[in-house]
């Protein structure tokens, strides 16, 4: 299997650069695993979601950061669970925390939002944990869509825990919007669901039309080096996503 290309930044001011997105179950795991398989992956950015909402949320979402060499971008509690963390590459323009409208019985859902720079490519981030009701995740799926749009930049990508395979209403939705980075550049694995015996995915990165897509999936031992699978089964109860990408030069 060809190797996913490492980040850089290209002579005409393009950006490669890996996109990470991983449900981290509020850091109930194997938190020096979990850091290991962020650590292998070598992100620019990383899209969480059930990150550390409650107690001390910001210390433990600082500590997996600083385990991983990453800081952290924005959201955890204040965006009720998704959260954004970067690589010292990224140049941080501005960031949003957003809550989504509240379905009663259900628990709250948010957005983490920012737009970055990378290079000369300039970049609107979301990371979104979508709902366990098929009602809802289609609202806040196109709620998501509103708030990518709202961002104003050309580039822009969206990831997370969907809770919904490819052809949910959804998934659907999203995909028609934008690329699912998966099916536009498979790489690795594809099921995210659950690290001992994959059966479902239910996590993805999409991407906006001008962002080339390099390479997408859950990586594997074989695939990229430094990683084991005893971390993998040991971080958390999902597979991370790990996106290569080319995004443009900004205007």
């Amino acid at each position: 299997m060809e190797p996913l290309p490492n980040s850089r930044t290209e002579p005409d001011g393009s950006a490669v650069v890996r996109v990470l997105s991983y449900n981290i179950r509020s850091m109930q795991d194997d938190t020096d695993a979990l850091a290991r398989v962020v650590s292998a992956c070598a992100p620019d950015l990383v899209l969480l979601q059930e990150a550390p909402r409650f107690f001390r949320w910001r210390k433990k979402l600082a500590r997996l950061a600083s385990a991983s060499n990453l800081v952290v971008l924005s959201g955890g509690g204040t965006a009720a669970g998704p959260a954004l963390l970067c690589s010292l590459r990224a140049t941080v323009e501005r960031t949003e925390d957003v809550l989504l409208p509240l379905t009663p019985g259900q628990v709250r859902r948010g957005l983490a939002t920012a737009v970055v720079r990378l290079g000369g490519a300039r970049l609107g981030v979301i990371s979104c944990h979508l709902g366990l009701t098929a009602s809802e995740r289609y609202e806040h799926g196109g709620l998501l869509l509103d708030h990518l749009a709202a961002l104003g930049v050309e580039h822009a990508i969206a990831g997370g825990d969907l809770n919904e395979e490819p052809g949910g209403r959804t998934f659907s939705r999203l995909a028609a919007a934008l690329r699912d980075c998966r099916a536009a550049a498979p790489w690795g694995a594809g099921d995210t669901f659950t690290p001992a015996e994959p059966r479902k995915r239910i996590d993805a990165v999409f991407a906006t039309a001008g962002i080339e897509v390099l390479g997408c999936g859950v990586p594997t031992e074989d695939a990229l080096p430094g990683l084991s699978r005893a971390d993998l089964r040991a971080a958390t109860d999902h597979l991370p996503v790990l996106a290569a990408l080319r995004v443009p030069a900004a205007a």
